[in-house]
């Protein structure tokens, strides 16, 4: 201020003088007020060129005096502008980091393997994150300030976004969901600020898979054990209550004794398949001859096709080359006699049976199971390796089958990473394949 006053009072000497000096001390009079005018204009213009550079968008940069001219604004008028300025720096600089907080955090919910969306008080998308988008069918950028009532559109949602009653999560049929493969969502909405709503979204369709799964297993389980137990403890009571006769009595105690050999059938292949499942990968030290495998699946296959069919069936078994394969030869036998022993099971008597071995062009083996059984409807392959998954139930348990054959088989495939393949056709038979990888398979040294 004091700067002002010295300028002013500098104005109104010079134009006081030159009034005087012009026109004694009536042009005194008019030169005092001439300089306070001339003071008074110059200042207009520095407070002009001041509020033109705060409503220009160059407001970071100091404003100068003329256009094309290096010097600053002098004074007050300058001092102000330099404090103005350095405030819009530190503004700047400030949402600057802001800016690129939100970016970060914008980021790692982009990351975020759920889905993010941003609501406003009116239910409106403010934002989403691409996981969001695609678990309900979002555009990111398009549906931005749609109402989600309007994209969503699932009953048991709306109901759950009119009560507003968040304490609890919603199910929900995800974006792509069909019968044949549906896909669940977890929908949960949090508030915050005002009004606003933060909808967090996941994916839980093999959360509810592995659920279905535990269900059908325990019930599977208890309804296998349950059956021969029955049996078992019916025939016990008639025994302990009546007085039978030696044939009676020996066949009572021998459908006793196949009750609980089915009972320890379904127990040894429930071990096996935990087994699999805990033990580490087989590795590449331990290798087991085709022909010794083959010999141990024939002699299984016409065992139990003398006892289930008693015309036997035809039972081709061609070895190939011999070659031996890496891996847990425990493991790799049981495999393959599943094979075996499905294809004897569910061929009709009299049928063909052909069990091949064959070292393919690029190195890998593939051991081939061909029926000639009544094949299999397609919409059944897909589900053929689940436990206790059965085309023909009534047959299965007649043959003694525990359901988990074909799932020992896949877990023995994967292990040793292989891969098992199933074709069939209905009224045309089924062919299973286990193709092991070339490092796997090779072909024995002769000894010279």
């Amino acid at each position: 201020m004091i700067r002002r006053w010295i300028a002013f009072s500098c104005c109104a000497v010079v134009g006081g003088a030159v009034g005087w000096w012009a026109g004694s001390r009536e042009g005194l009079a008019w030169g005092l007020l001439l300089g306070a005018a001339g003071w008074q204009l110059m200042d207009s213009f520095y407070a002009r060129r001041l509020l033109n550079w705060l409503r220009s968008e160059q407001s970071n940069e100091t404003p100068i005096l003329m256009a094309g001219a290096q010097p600053r604004l002098p004074g007050v008028w300058g001092e102000a502008a330099d404090r103005v300025r350095r405030l819009l720096k530190n503004r700047h600089q400030q949402y600057s980091e802001s800016q690129a907080r939100l970016d970060e955090f914008l980021s790692a919910l982009q990351a975020s393997p759920n889905g993010v969306v941003l609501l406003d008080d009116a239910g409106r998308i403010e934002w989403c994150n691409q996981m969001a988008a695609q678990h309900f069918g979002f555009d990111a950028r398009r549906d931005i300030q749609q109402h989600i009532a309007n994209l969503v559109r699932d009953p048991a949602f709306n109901a759950y976004m009119a009560t507003a009653n968040f304490s609890q999560e919603v199910v929900i049929p995800g974006n792509f969901s069909t019968q044949a493969r549906p896909v669940k969502l977890s929908v949960h909405v949090h508030c915050y600020g005002k009004g606003k709503k933060l909808l967090l979204s996941r994916d839980i369709t093999a959360l509810e898979q592995a659920e279905a799964m535990r269900r059908d297993f325990v019930a599977n389980v208890s309804h296998e054990i349950r059956t021969p137990l029955t049996v078992v403890s019916g025939f016990i009571e008639t025994l302990q209550t009546f007085p039978l006769k030696k044939p009676e009595r020996d066949r009572y105690l021998c459908l006793m004794a196949q009750q609980s050999q089915r009972m320890q059938t379904l127990v040894d292949d429930l071990l096996t398949l935990s087994r699999l499942e805990g033990s580490p990968l087989p590795g590449a030290q331990e290798w087991s001859a085709t022909k010794i495998l083959f010999a141990q699946c024939e002699q299984e296959a016409r065992a139990l096709s003398g006892v289930i069919a008693p015309q036997g069936h035809q039972l081709v078994f061609e070895p190939g080359p011999a070659c031996e394969i890496a891996g847990i030869q425990r493991e790799i036998c049981s495999a393959l006699s599943n094979l075996v022993t499905n294809a004897v099971r569910y061929t009709p008597e009299a049928g063909l049976i052909r069990v091949s071995w064959a070292l393919l062009a690029d190195g890998r083996g593939e051991f081939r199971v061909r029926d000639s059984g009544p094949g299999i409807a397609p919409e059944h392959l897909p589900r053929l390796t689940e436990r206790f998954y059965r085309v023909d139930r009534s047959r299965s348990r007649e043959t003694g089958g525990t359901g988990l054959g074909l799932a020992i088989v896949k877990h023995v495939a994967q292990r040793h990473g292989a891969e098992l393949r199933i074709e069939s056709q209905v009224g045309q038979g089924s062919c299973f394949s286990i193709i092991f990888p070339a490092a796997r398979v090779r072909q024995p040294v002769q000894a010279a």
